[in-house]
């Protein structure tokens, strides 16, 4: 299941007025922690738990603190400290290492939903925002509110978020961006378990094969549009979205050059190519587009070097290696454990 912001706020939306909640962010790290500062979840009193900002060890103790925000209807903050002897992350072993500070704030309609609803609704629609929270230096009302922002990038794998003076008050400002979106070329059988991994991340994936017997919805439940007809809906599909990446692996040179035609210029930061580097050659020959004009190199073969070849080792050696690009890392082992040339 995604803990992705969008699927938790779409999970909280249809239930804000059924129970009493309470929005937990990490908005200070020192040193080493599970998330980044600007992770959010949500408790509400009946016992559920949306999204996550530990591995799991803290989470308890903070919907223990979670019933007195509901109580009190005040926001607070709390610091657990992994480097204190006295703290309960260090007598219990549990969290990174570090200390992590984290914002409480009750949600309620009394306190226009902190703008939640609107942050949501942003998110589902494909835009961003400034989401600016308050972090008070006592017990006070919640603060909690939008500043649209344009980008000319509209997905981002890491949030930024900074602590901010303002008026000798501290907030945290973070921006949001939706989840990169996956356009796959190809609805076969080997496009099931990438668009199934790419859902857990809360990513947005979208096929096109203009085959009839392919990406039908019963194969692909998972995934949020299909476009199974003309190349002309594909241009028009292409023109109406921004996608983080594009994958062209339906298994026909035909099919592949055709798409390459239309989608070669798109501002993407991954573009792939299924198939080894001659197959790749006979796709650019065939989309007959000048290869120079494309805004970065196709990636053929694609994915990191794993050893897998079943369908699920591919699309997770696929998503691993567009997840190092487009939250630019280098895809290399951070150990170093795995050093093979």
């Amino acid at each position: 299941m995604s803990s992705s912001l969008k699927h938790t706020l779409n999970q909280w939306y249809p239930n804000r007025d059924n129970t009493d909640w309470v929005l937990c962010t990490l908005y200070k790290t020192e040193g080493s922690s599970y998330r980044r500062t600007g992770a959010m979840m949500m408790f509400s009193a009946d016992g559920q738990q949306l999204g996550l900002l530990s591995g799991g060890c803290l989470e308890g103790d903070i919907q223990r603190r979670a019933k007195a925000v509901i109580a009190n209807q005040m926001a607070t903050t709390i610091t657990y400290d992994a480097t204190d002897e006295d703290d309960l992350t260090f007598q219990l072993g549990i969290g990174c290492g570090g200390i992590v500070h984290i914002l409480m704030q009750p949600i309620s309609a009394s306190n226009q939903y902190l703008a939640l609803d609107k942050l949501r609704d942003i998110l589902n629609q494909g835009g961003s925002g400034l989401y600016c929270q308050h972090i008070p230096s006592q017990q006070q009302m919640a603060n909690g509110h939008l500043k649209p922002i344009e980008n000319t990038q509209l997905w981002s794998i890491d949030r930024k978020s900074q602590l901010v003076t303002e008026d000798n008050q501290q907030w945290l400002h973070t921006q949001i961006f939706p989840e990169p979106h996956l356009l796959i070329v190809g609805g076969g059988y080997d496009a099931r378990p990438l668009v199934s991994m790419a859902n857990s991340l809360g990513w947005t994936t979208s096929i096109w094969d203009p085959r009839p017997a392919n990406a039908r919805k019963a194969y692909f439940p998972q995934v949020d549009n299909i476009i199974s007809s003309s190349e002309q809906d594909l241009l028009a599909f292409s023109q109406q979205h921004q996608f983080a990446g594009i994958i062209l692996m339906s298994h026909s040179v035909g099919i592949d050059a055709q798409a390459l035609k239309i989608l070669h210029q798109s501002p993407v930061s991954y573009f792939g190519l299924l198939g080894p580097e001659h197959r790749k050659q006979q796709v650019i020959e065939q989309s007959t587009i000048d290869i120079k004009k494309m805004n970065l190199p196709i990636a053929g073969p694609i994915g990191l070097n794993i050893g897998g070849d079943t369908p699920e080792s591919i699309a997770l050696a696929v998503l691993a290696e567009i997840h190092a690009v487009i939250g630019k890392r280098n895809g290399q082992s951070i150990s170093g454990i795995v050093n093979y040339k």
